[in-house]
C-alpha cells in the first residue's frame, strides 16, 4: 500500500485526541478469531425489483465484482458494504467501550473514520505509514497489506445497545436520549444455544474485500488505533459470500451446498430499499436517517449429518431443488415461489422466509461461510455467519425468525451467537466522522 499523507479532519470535526500519544501505541494484535451470531439462515425469499446488470455505479464484469484489485468510494450518503456488491472474504469484530471518556470515544471514531478512508483507497492506516522515517517509532501501519491493491475493501462501523446504556441503566456517554427505541438485545428465539463471549458488543466493525489479508488487515489496524479505548469482544472470518447483493452477481451456494438467497434484496431494488434497509426521517433519532441496523447471528451446520441426507429430504427442508436452486415444482431458479403449492412443504424454509409469510418483511442479507477447525468430538466447526440489513428489527429480522421456529431445517443448525447494531449513515467527506450527528 501507499503510505499518502492522511487529510486530518477540520476544525468542525470535533475534539481530535492522538491515541497513539495517549496510549503509548502497544501494538494489538488481530482479532481473535472466534465467532459471532447465528439465525435465520436463507431467510429472504424477499422480492427484488429487478434493475440494470452490475453494482452501484455502473461495476459489471467477473461475478458482479468489477476490477477485483479496485478500491471502493468511501463517501456516500450510506456506509459502504451493505449494498455494495457483496466481496468474497470477511473479517467481522465486536469490541467492547473500556473508557469511561466521552471525548477519547469521539476522537476514536474520528480516528478510525480517516483510518479506514486510507485503507479503502490502498493507503496505509496511518500518515506515517509501514515504514516510519524513524526506524525507532512504531509504525503508523501494521504492514501486511503493504503492495497489496485495496481490494474492493469495505469498512462498515455499527453502534450496540450498550454504547448508549451501561449495566444497570447507567447514561454512559451522555447518549442514553438518543438511543433508538429499535436498538435493543435481540429476544431469545427457540433452539438458541448462545455463548455469551461471541455475543453482543459495544461497536462492530465488518471489513468486506475480495483478498483475506486486506480484510484482516483493516480489523486488526482499527483495533490497535482503539487500544485503550476498545477491546475486542470476538471477531469472526468469513469466506464465500452466501448471498448477493447485485443482480450482477450470480447466486452463490452455502455449505450444504444449495444456492443461498435466490431473492435477497439488491443494490437495484429501488424503492425496497427505502422500505426495507435505510432507516427513514420519523424512525427514530434523526442521527440514524439514512442508516441502518445490522443483526449478526453465528449459525453452526450439523454438516455431518446433513451429509447423510437422502438429496429428496434435502430439497424438501429448503424447499427447492439443488441443481438448479428452483422452487419445488417449478424450473428455473427465479421462478416465482408459489405459496398454496402442495410440492412445498409446509414447513419449508423458502416457505416460512418468504415475505408473503411475513407481513412482506425483506432483508438484505450479506452472510459469509465458516470453517473454524473441528470440535471436541472431531466434526466441523463450520457453518453460516449471517449478516442482515434492515430499516427497522422489530419488523425485519425478529419477526422473520419468530416465523422460523417450526423450520425444517431446525435439525440441522444451532444458534451459537446473536448481536444488533445501529449503523449510522455515511460521512461527507474528510471533515465528517462516523457517528458525528449522534455526538453533535
Amino acid at each position: 500500500m501507499s503510505e499518502e499523507t492522511r487529510a486530518a479532519p477540520g476544525a468542525g470535526s470535533g475534539p481530535r485526541l492522538s491515541r497513539r500519544r495517549l496510549f503509548g501505541l502497544a501494538g494489538a494484535g488481530t482479532a481473535g478469531v472466534l465467532a459471532g451470531g447465528g439465525v435465520g439462515f436463507l431467510l429472504g425469499d424477499s422480492v427484488a425489483e429487478a434493475g440494470g446488470p452490475g453494482g452501484p455505479g455502473g461495476r459489471t464484469g467477473g461475478a458482479g465484482y468489477g476490477d477485483l484489485a479496485a478500491a471502493t468510494e468511501f463517501d456516500g450518503a450510506h456506509q459502504a458494504g451493505i449494498v455494495t456488491p457483496a466481496q468474497d472474504r470477511l473479517h467481522f469484530a465486536a469490541f467492547d467501550i473500556v473508557t469511561d471518556d466521552r471525548t477519547e470515544l469521539q476522537a476514536m471514531l474520528q480516528e478510525w473514520t480517516a483510518a479506514a478512508r486510507r485503507m479503502t483507497r490502498g493507503e496505509a492506516a496511518g500518515e506515517g505509514g509501514a515504514i516510519p522515517e524513524v526506524a525507532e517509532s512504531p509504525p503508523d501501519d501494521t504492514g501486511e497489506a503493504l503492495d497489496l491493491p485495496a481490494s474492493g475493501l469495505t469498512i462498515t462501523v455499527g453502534f450496540g445497545p450498550g454504547m448508549f446504556v451501561g449495566p444497570g441503566g447507567a447514561d454512559r456517554f451522555g447518549l442514553a436520549a438518543r438511543k433508538p427505541e429499535a436498538l435493543e438485545d435481540l429476544p431469545a428465539f427457540p433452539g438458541d444455544t448462545l455463548r455469551p463471549e461471541i455475543s453482543s458488543g459495544d461497536l462492530c466493525i465488518q471489513a468486506c474485500a475480495h483478498d483475506p489479508q486486506v480484510a484482516v488487515h483493516a480489523v486488526r489496524n482499527l483495533a490497535r488505533i482503539g487500544f485503550g479505548v476498545v477491546s475486542v469482544r470476538w471477531s469472526q472470518l468469513g469466506f464465500g459470500r452466501t448471498s448477493s447483493t447485485s443482480v450482477g452477481q450470480q447466486t452463490p451456494r452455502n455449505l450444504f451446498g444449495f444456492k443461498d438467497g435466490t431473492n435477497n434484496l439488491k443494490a437495484e431494488a429501488g424503492s425496497a430499499l427505502e422500505d426495507n434497509v435505510w432507516v427513514q426521517s420519523g424512525d427514530g433519532p434523526e442521527w440514524l436517517t439514512g442508516g441502518s441496523y445490522v443483526v449478526s447471528r453465528r449459525i453452526a451446520m450439523t454438516i455431518e449429518t446433513w451429509d447423510r441426507t437422502s438429496l429428496v429430504e434435502q430439497e424438501q427442508i429448503i424447499g427447492r431443488t439443488k441443481r438448479e436452486g428452483a422452487p419445488l415444482g417449478t424450473g428455473e431458479e427465479f421462478d416465482p415461489v408459489d405459496l398454496t403449492a402442495a410440492s412445498i412443504s409446509e414447513n419449508a424454509h423458502i416457505r416460512l422466509a418468504n415475505p408473503n409469510s411475513n407481513e412482506g418483511s425483506a432483508l438484505l442479507r450479506r452472510g459469509y461461510s465458516f470453517v473454524d477447525g473441528t470440535t471436541e468430538l472431531g466434526r466441523l466447526d463450520a457453518g453460516l455467519f449471517f449478516l442482515a440489513y434492515q430499516r427497522d428489527p422489530r419488523t425485519g429480522f425478529i419477526r422473520v425468525q419468530r416465523n422460523l421456529r417450526t423450520d425444517l431445517m431446525n435439525e440441522y443448525i444451532r444458534h451459537t451467537s446473536s448481536a444488533i447494531f445501529a449503523c449510522p449513515p455515511g460521512v461527507d467527506g474528510p471533515d465528517d466522522y462516523w457517528g458525528r450527528a449522534l455526538f453533535d
